[in-house]
């Protein structure tokens, strides 16, 4: 008889993965880890691998979770899969072909590999999801909770195959799974992120962060016996919570500050950054994933003591008697290819438009701090009109509930019976399309159209004939 949970984790050299494999490891009475590492690291391995080289209850799977084989060694003996594993932003939209392969082969390897097990229904499988999928959600319409549609920004391949991934595993039959969509995780080694994907978010959008330490709590707390069964088989938000609700202004001037500037507005200039099509929004389900497996712990401020610790004395000081300089070579980045002036000095429209609305909407952003309002948004929660009765648990979903949940959506329902929630029906979109879905994956999950979902060319269109979509497409975002 096993008297030790075996946790098949990916993404362990990430940095949720490094901090669920250190909180499974501090359970090691009753969990034992079988992590999936990429080769490469074998000679040289993380330094969140190195730190527990010889622990007796960690196996290192080499492979790649592309490989079916790889993550069957992995799946097999496993009682739970936590998937964290995945090529993700910025490198994801530069290799959107290699993006696919990794993120949607992923899904596709471990939903495969589980149903292989002789006991497929005990597996349970974590997937972990993105803010992503729901786009950019500037005021007012900066309040959101799962179900709302999924949007995706333009050029966001990421967002695409998390989206897809998390479907496969939505629809894939099995008994026990959850889809966990993780916001921005606040890590002590953010200050080292030196990408030009920093101009993509506007500094009045908004953000409901985690720190790394609460988001590797979660994801070893949902492996634990005393998570409750309607947990799974569901859809839900990781975040901090209301302490960790920031404008992206007041984000930036915290970390600025950890660094030792007092004002972060002397490091840039309000023209470099993006208006719109980015990612992230406040919560009014914040408090349900945390009610269902207690997470939270740490908040704003203890974020900003671990960073301002991590930051070399070194790194403060270069910044605070070099500001100047230190502002040049932020521009410098904001130049490369990439970033928001590089778009505007090649005449790149299509990435003009689409993180600015035009290049005349650009021009209308001040170049000094003094004209530019860092704005405040409502901080009264509102929801969105997810199109049927909320209050009814799906066993009790109605065809006159699917019929008007499509309709709200410009579409149909194709069935005159009611399935299962959890098995695919048929449905047809605004524009024509034909479609199988589970009533699950549409109403609780967001999804609707997998052909419009995953291409935002096709949304004003879609917001044109959709009531749910239109309550997320304001002027083009």
């Amino acid at each position: 008889m096993k008297d030790k949970k075996t946790i098949f984790l990916t993404g362990a050299s990430g940095n949720m993965g490094a901090a669920a494999l250190h909180e499974l490891l501090q359970r090691s009475d009753r969990f034992r880890v079988k992590a999936l590492v990429l080769p490469i690291h074998r000679n040289e391995p993380a330094v969140q691998l190195a730190r527990y080289a010889d622990h007796p209850d960690l196996e290192i799977v080499w492979g790649d979770l592309t490989n079916y084989d790889d993550v069957l060694r992995g799946v097999t003996g496993a009682d739970q899969v936590v998937h964290i594993g995945g090529l993700v932003s910025p490198a994801a939209d530069r290799v959107p072909e290699l993006t696919m392969k990794v993120n949607v082969g992923a899904a596709l390897n471990i939903v495969r590999a589980i149903k292989a097990q002789p006991d497929s229904d005990r597996v349970k499988l974590v997937n972990i999801g993105t803010v992503a999928q729901t786009g950019h959600r500037a005021p007012p319409i900066h309040w959101g909770r799962a179900g709302d549609p999924i949007k995706i920004s333009m050029f966001d391949q990421y967002a695409v195959s998390k989206t897809q991934a998390e479907a496969i595993i939505a629809e894939s039959g099995l008994q026990y799974w959850v889809s966990l969509r993780q916001t921005g995780i606040a890590h002590s080694q953010l200050w080292r992120i030196f990408d030009p994907i920093m101009f993509h978010s506007p500094f009045n959008s908004v953000f409901e962060w985690v720190t790394v330490g609460d988001a590797g709590r979660l994801a070893a707390n949902v492996c634990e016996d005393r998570v409750p069964k309607h947990f799974w088989r569901s859809f839900h938000n990781i975040s901090g919570g209301e302490r960790m609700r920031v404008v992206n202004h007041e984000f930036a001037a915290a970390a600025t500050a950890a660094m030792g500037l007092a004002d972060f507005r002397a490091m840039y200039r309000p023209n470099w950054f993006a208006s719109r099509n980015f990612h992230g929004q406040w919560y009014t389900d914040a408090d349900t994933l945390e009610a269902l497996v207690p997470f939270r712990q740490e908040t704003l401020a203890d974020y900003v003591e671990h960073l301002k610790n991590a930051i070399p004395f070194y790194v403060k000081w270069g910044v605070r008697l070099a500001t100047a300089t230190a502002r040049k070579r932020i521009q410098r980045l904001a130049e490369s290819e990439g970033g928001p002036l590089y778009w505007l000095a090649h005449d790149d429209r299509a990435h003009i438009n689409a993180y600015f609305g035009s290049r005349d909407a650009w021009e209308k952003i001040p170049t000094d701090w003094d004209r530019f309002v860092l704005e405040q948004p409502s901080r009264v929660p509102t929801q969105l009109d997810h199109g049927y009765d909320e209050r009814k648990p799906a066993a009790q979903w109605t065809l006159a509930d699917l019929r008007q949940a499509a309709e709200f959506r410009g579409g149909a329902y194709r069935s005159n019976q009611v399935a299962d929630p959890y098995a695919q029906t048929e449905w047809t979109c605004c524009r024509g399309h034909e479609f199988s879905m589970s009533a699950n994956l549409m109403l609780r999950g967001g999804h609707w159209c997998p052909h419009c979902m995953i291409d935002p060319a096709s949304y004003e269109v879609v917001a044109a004939r959709s009531p749910f979509f239109a309550q997320v497409w304001r002027e083009g975002y």
